[in-house]
């Protein structure tokens, strides 16, 4: 599969959840986008791994994003996706991060942004459509449709 970037949107209502080393974390209700790269071994298979994970919640959580789609208070409502082989995500992270509120430290262990996934108050549907394509990036958008009962929208 193609190596590229994505944004994994979810929404859910105010809560704290202990993520990780990060520990509790507090969550305005509304909606979330986590920015991520998936240029390693399977490339956009990683956003695939999330997603599965957000429907079966049968697996330990691995990444910061995993401990929110593993809370059956966060539902999948859509992910964007485009193919690259530069490392952009950082670049992503900062231009929602003029549309949106990032949670602060949350999925840039490995970077020096000071957040990867970022809050809105409505659907941030066309702000990150937008942001892809001033990368010069052509984006994808998977909506997520699942049974009601499995935690997803």
């Amino acid at each position: 599969m193609d190596k590229g970037i994505y944004c994994l949107v979810v929404k859910n209502p105010a809560c704290t959840v202990e993520v990780g080393a990060l520990g509790p974390v507090s969550f305005s209700a509304g909606w979330h986008g986590y920015i991520g790269s998936a240029l390693g071994p399977g490339g956009l298979v990683r956003l695939e791994r999330h997603l599965r994970l957000a429907e079966h919640r049968d697996k330990r959580p691995k990444w910061h994003i995993d401990y929110l789609l593993s809370d059956p208070r966060f539902r999948v409502a859509f992910a964007v996706s485009a193919p690259t082989a530069e490392r952009l995500e950082c670049r992503l992270a900062a231009l929602l991060a003029l549309s949106g509120k990032g949670v602060d430290r949350f999925g840039c262990s490995d970077c020096g942004c000071p957040s990867h996934l970022l809050y809105w108050r409505k659907n941030p549907k066309e702000e990150i459509l937008a942001a892809f394509a001033g990368l010069g990036l052509y984006s994808g958008i998977k909506t997520i449709i699942t049974p009601k009962g499995k935690g997803n929208v």
